[in-house]
């Protein structure tokens, strides 16, 4: 089973492509975030997905295509940016959360043991 990162990492890269921005939808759509299942998802990201997922099923397709084909269709542009840009923006939140999850914990390590006590004398003073 394919991660939820790994299917917005891919969504993302077909989001970049030079191809026009609706069939980049689709393609993100039908390739990878489809395989997404919301209790995948960090709390905090459920709703923006259901809200993205929810746009690009929204409409009633002609014989011939399906709804995501339909609704990417009726979209203008600047709708489909915008469908885009929530998914670039999940990715992101999501790679900022993995990446602080896998942050190794640092250790600090005196290299001047002796600064502690220094301060400390001159406190006193």
């Amino acid at each position: 089973m394919t991660s939820a990162w790994e299917c917005f990492h891919s969504a993302t890269l077909e989001l970049v492509r030079s191809t026009p921005i609706k069939q980049r939808l689709i393609g993100a759509y039908r390739r990878h975030l489809v395989e997404i299942k919301e209790d995948q998802l960090p709390r905090e990201l459920r709703e923006t997905f259901s809200q993205v997922m929810r746009s690009l099923r929204s409409v009633r397709p002609q014989p011939g295509e399906d709804e995501v084909t339909a609704s990417v269709r009726k979209m203008s542009a600047v709708e489909a940016d915008e469908c885009a840009t929530l998914i670039v923006e999940m990715f992101g939140v999501m790679s900022g959360m993995n990446q602080a999850a896998n942050r190794p914990v640092a250790t600090v390590v005196s290299l001047h043991p002796e600064i502690p006590a220094v301060i400390a004398a001159i406190n006193r003073a």
